[in-house]
């Protein structure tokens, strides 16, 4: 069985599209406002030393997210 790839399995330098936001409440709204939205195309900049979070280029913006967040963002 395939698992979804998400935004956190992305890896450094490599970009995807987004297809469905899991994100619930209060962070799916913040992350609609900073333009994560189906459609939008995301590259990932780099991931801290510890791996959590995650530098993404979003619309112009490098925005970071944590994995509670970015595994919730569904891509291809």
């Amino acid at each position: 069985m395939d698992t979804a790839k998400t935004l956190f399995n992305m890896r450094e330098g490599s970009s995807a599209t987004v297809r469905k936001l899991l994100n619930e409440g209060g962070m799916r709204r913040r992350l609609q406002d900073i333009g994560l939205i189906e459609g939008t195309s995301v590259l990932c900049l780099q991931r801290s030393p510890a791996g959590d979070p995650i530098a993404y280029l979003i619309r112009g913006a490098v925005i970071a997210l944590r994995e509670e967040d970015s595994s919730k963002v569904i891509v291809e």
